[in-house]
């Protein structure tokens, strides 16, 4: 198939962006309109007011109803983005390949191991690039915790505690509140795909797992709350929660080492600045409050760590790179189909 690896620089890759709600609107059409090497060159959504919206945030961009109207424009095109929920990531993806167009998958990357692994085979043999949008691993306190990692500055840890939490007993106003499992619904799915990712990436692989899951929701639905035990080859251990009905929440990080602990509170500033139109050249984009910068020490003698600053657009930076032959794809979806396999053994093991 023909691939980027020659063009230069300057030459844009042709992008659509399949789904115009959060995932689509606050992620990925901002992040790749700002961005020098892409255009955006369509976006699909068969909502009327969405598709209103699309137009006027991004005029240059042709909006079409239907992903087979994506696909009849393939020709014109290097990348597609799949912003949609999980249940429709197989057929899209699998018909992306089939057309020979690079790929990013939202998280979950979908709804069974086998898909996502029946889903790497495919664009492996078709030559396409495939990657999944764990844009987490680029939130300001994962960074900074990673940083103090390296640095040894908290000594051996041995336990990790990572929460993602909010008071929202109305719902998220999306297909999350009603999705079932087999369709890739349940905050396991959405949120411990995060969570896990983030659990691998700071201290390896998983040599047990366990969890439990609750729905205090819409009856038809997945599960609204989950906890999730990993214990890492590595020997630490982490807890994970998960929940959108949190009246009080919990710090986010809570890591406790041999020699300090370090505890964050409040969600990356990223997400909700995207939501305001904050364009990620902003020089204010991405940067943690001081007031709400983690702490590292024990008690009676902890300090302020400086928050690095939140860096989602790197993630678009590094596939520009990977899709011209320049460096590695930002998430090896080998990666994200670990954490499918950790999640659906979470599943298993909750089941009464």
């Amino acid at each position: 198939m023909e691939t980027l690896e020659e063009n230069t620089v300057a030459t844009p890759i042709r992008t659509a962006v399949v789904g115009f709600g959060v995932s689509g609107k606050v992620f990925h059409a901002p992040l790749i309109s700002a961005h020098s090497a892409y255009s955006l060159d369509v976006i699909v959504t068969a909502d009327p007011g969405r598709a209103a919206e699309a137009a006027r945030l991004y005029p240059q961009a042709r909006i079409v109803p239907t992903p087979e109207a994506l696909f009849a424009l393939a020709g014109d095109l290097d990348l597609v983005v799949l912003g949609t929920p999980p249940l429709t990531h197989f057929d899209l993806a699998a018909t992306a390949i089939a057309h020979g167009l690079h790929l990013v998958v939202d998280k979950p990357f979908a709804t069974t191991a086998a898909h996502g692994a029946e889903l790497i085979t495919r664009a492996s043999d078709a030559g396409v690039k495939l990657t999944v949008f764990q844009n987490r691993r680029w939130d300001a306190d994962f960074l900074t915790l990673q940083e103090l990692l390296r640095d040894g500055a908290l000594g051996e840890v041995r336990s990790f505690e990572s929460r993602f939490e909010w008071w929202r007993p109305e719902g998220f106003g999306n297909w999350r509140d009603t999705a079932a499992v087999s369709d890739g619904g349940g905050i396991l799915n959405d949120l411990g795909a995060h969570l896990i990712d983030q659990a691998i990436q700071l201290f390896g692989p998983v040599a047990e797992s366990s969890g439990e899951t609750a729905n205090h929701g819409h009856p038809d639905g997945a599960d609204t709350e989950a906890f999730v035990s990993l214990l890492h080859e590595s020997g630490v251990r982490s807890r994970l929660w998960m929940n959108g009905m949190a009246a009080q929440v919990g710090p986010r990080f809570h890591v406790l080492g041999s020699r300090a602990g370090y505890t964050k509170w409040g969600l990356d500033s990223q997400e909700p600045a995207l939501a305001t139109g904050m364009p990620p050249s902003d020089p204010a984009y991405g940067l943690d409050p001081e007031e709400s910068w983690g702490r590292i020490g024990v008690d009676g003698g902890t300090k302020p760590v400086t928050a690095k600053r939140g860096a989602y657009p790197e993630f678009y930076t590094r596939l520009a790179a990977a899709l011209r032959g320049q460096g590695p794809r930002p998430v090896d979806p080998e990666e994200s189909l670990n954490v499918l396999k950790v999640i659906e053994n979470i599943r298993a093991f909750a089941q009464p």
